[in-house]
């Protein structure tokens, strides 16, 4: 479920319809034959120079987001939908890191097409990659939730199950077979552990597995969603966001949610664990929904989105040290920058934005060339 892209348009609507306001973004755009950053577009901020070299945009139109690098630093693996390659439900897809998308042609798709799938990781070796998928519960798109006025919910769809699959899309082996929610998995560094999300137990907790799918332990136990996880670059720990449901109105909220196969992110922290359970312990403190985290590459420190500032819009990315100190924002676009990943060199930073988007609702993948 880190298809979260949306949550930020869920806020934006309410927020303009409440305020009666309208968002005029900047009116520069990127050259779409090369996406390379030019003077006077929105696809760099000044305030942004302090660590990226530069920003190259890779995609140009649709819902384009969790795009994650391979092995080799030189393919992202990303989810999306565009009516333009008639693709309404997200499906996942492999681009090259050095060359981006034209705003037309649909690039390689490595999923079935079918159902709706989430939350894509390169295996090692760069020849597979894992992913969520509900094809097997309905070919069919799965029913977005429905929305109630000024509230927004995720769906964790019970048909989710995660998937191996080849750069030509076949699926190779199917990782999990519980019934309920299997989604959000990534690969360690070190490419022998997946880790992932599941309702098993009857919550939404996290869990580690091998590589091959098996020897499947459960690392997280307090009520509330553990979600979005990502190894430290020695693999020995993981970054996840969880929300911790407290009072007996939150924890009602919470479970009647969970039973319609639903959550809702307005409140999530980031907290780390280790690789075999131990040293459960919470980073951030900031209120809002903090979520996104990714290791730096020295895995002292670890980035992520939030909106704490405004409890709305915008989202940023952010920096904090492991032991909640040093908080520093990276990124200022005004509405929307999240699913950041290092490359495993480290020279590199994927992620998320609506910037430079046209005013419309589009989500586009940037690479910024990162200095510390």
């Amino acid at each position: 479920m880190k298809f979260t892209r949306n949550y930020a348009v869920g806020i934006l609507v309410f927020v303009l319809l409440a305020a009666g306001c309208k968002y005029l973004p900047g009116k520069g755009r990127a050259d779409a034959r090369t996406g390379e950053t030019r003077i006077g577009n929105r696809v760099m901020y000044e305030q942004e120079k302090k660590h990226f070299k530069s920003v190259r945009q890779m995609t140009f139109g649709g819902d384009n987001a969790e795009a994650y690098w391979s092995f080799d630093n030189t393919k992202l693996v990303f989810q999306a939908r565009n009516p333009r390659w008639n693709v309404h439900c997200d499906q996942i897809f492999v681009m090259n890191a050095d060359q981006p998308l034209d705003s037309v042609t649909m690039p390689k798709m490595v999923s079935t097409g079918k159902g709706r799938t989430t939350c894509s990781y390169f295996l090692p070796g760069d020849t597979l990659v894992l992913y969520a998928s509900t094809h097997e519960g309905d070919e069919a798109c799965p029913p977005e939730p429905e929305k109630e006025p000024g509230t927004y919910v995720w769906p964790v769809y019970p048909t989710y199950d995660i998937y191996v699959a080849d750069l030509n899309g076949h699926i190779v082996k199917k990782l999990t077979d519980e019934p309920g929610y299997d989604a959000e998995a990534t690969v360690s560094p070190q490419g022998d552990k997946i880790v992932f999300t599941s309702d098993r137990s009857g919550d939404l907790e996290l869990y580690i597995m091998d590589i091959d799918g098996s020897n499947v332990r459960q690392l997280t136990h307090d009520l509330g969603y553990d979600g979005g996880a990502f190894f430290s670059p020695d693999g020995k720990q993981i970054v996840f966001r969880a929300s911790r449901p407290k009072t007996p109105e939150e924890i009602k909220k919470y479970k009647d949610l969970l039973k319609k196969h639903l959550v809702e992110p307005s409140e999530m922290e980031i907290y780390v664990i280790n690789t075999d359970g131990t040293g459960l312990r919470q980073v951030t403190n900031l209120g809002g929904a903090n979520w996104a985290p990714f290791f730096h590459p020295s895995g002292k420190k670890i980035i992520f989105s939030s909106n704490h500032k405004t409890k709305t819009i915008p989202f940023n990315l952010y920096m904090i040290n492991v032991d909640g100190t040093g908080l520093e924002q990276i990124t200022y676009d005004p509405v929307f920058d999240a699913f950041p990943m290092f490359s495993y060199d480290g020279k590199k930073l994927v992620f998320g934005s609506n910037r430079n988007n046209g005013g419309t609702h589009d989500t586009n993948i940037f690479i910024a060339e990162w200095k510390d």
